[in-house]
């Protein structure tokens, strides 16, 4: 069977509504825990987007290693710690320079959605330790303007408040 539209990965993989956009389901959650924080040592989701989405700028307290699956290239935003956007774009095509996968580390604030022309894209993230929505901060584009100006338009477009 082949996929072509996003349609059919969400209905095949079972996909949900992400609270940061796109849609997802989590395929794995590691059943030994990571102390002291008795979280999962690791989790992994099935993450879609499509183009007239994004996932909104957030942060969590872990590293989250993105795999690219299917679909249309994929721009994953970071901002680092010391306040330098990085551009991961995601692929196939290596002839374009695009990467199978990124890391972005945990605190940095990162978003993402599809290359512009394209229709979807399908990855993987697995996050370690564990993901848990208690460590999802979600970006406020006031604040985070004032903390990196010089992409101000960049931010508004990647947060829903």
């Amino acid at each position: 069977m082949k996929f072509s539209q996003a349609e059919d990965w969400i209905q095949f993989l079972h996909l949900q509504k992400h609270i940061e956009g796109g849609w997802y389901c989590e395929v794995y959650r590691s059943t030994e825990l990571f102390t002291p924080t008795n979280r999962s040592v690791c989790t992994h989701i099935y993450f879609l987007l499509e183009a007239r989405d994004f996932s909104t700028l957030h942060r969590i307290q872990s590293d989250e290693l993105w795999h690219f699956y299917a679909g249309d290239p994929l721009i994953v935003y970071e901002f680092n710690k010391e306040g330098q956007l990085i551009e991961h774009l995601l692929g196939n095509d290596i002839d374009q320079c695009f990467l199978p996968g990124c890391v972005i580390q945990k605190g940095n604030w990162f978003g993402a959605r599809t290359a512009p022309g394209g229709n979807y894209s399908l990855v993987g993230c697995t996050v370690s330790p564990g993901f848990d929505f208690a460590d999802l901060e979600l970006a406020d584009a006031e604040t985070l303007s004032k903390k990196y100006p010089a992409h101000q338009q960049l931010i508004q477009s990647l947060c829903r408040r």
